[in-house]
């Protein structure tokens, strides 16, 4: 299977000292053929991430769909505890 060129990109972090770091996020998708047809996927990384498509390009669409949505609702559930003094700084970890 060929790799997205793209989850290897290096990313630019810029820390608080205004060094520029390079950052790389790399996750491992997991596709397995479905008994049905198909496949079902998720990350070995994170496991409780979950799809499944018709295609492998359909399922890997759908399990970047599935992370974003997870992420999304764990920020909305930690915010709702968060000590109002909290620091919070969004990093966003695409490619360059």
């Amino acid at each position: 299977m060929a790799r997205d060129p793209g989850l290897d990109k290096p990313v630019r972090y810029e820390h608080a000292n205004r060094m520029k770091t390079n950052f790389r996020l790399k996750l491992t998708a997991v596709f397995d053929q479905a008994p049905e047809g198909g496949y079902t996927c998720y990350f070995e990384e994170f496991p409780d991430v979950f799809s499944e498509g018709e295609s492998i390009a359909e399922a890997k669409a759908n399990l970047l769909d599935a992370l974003q949505l997870v992420l999304e609702y764990h920020r909305d559930e930690a915010r709702k505890s968060a000590k109002t003094t909290a620091v919070r700084e969004e990093l966003e970890l695409a490619g360059a």
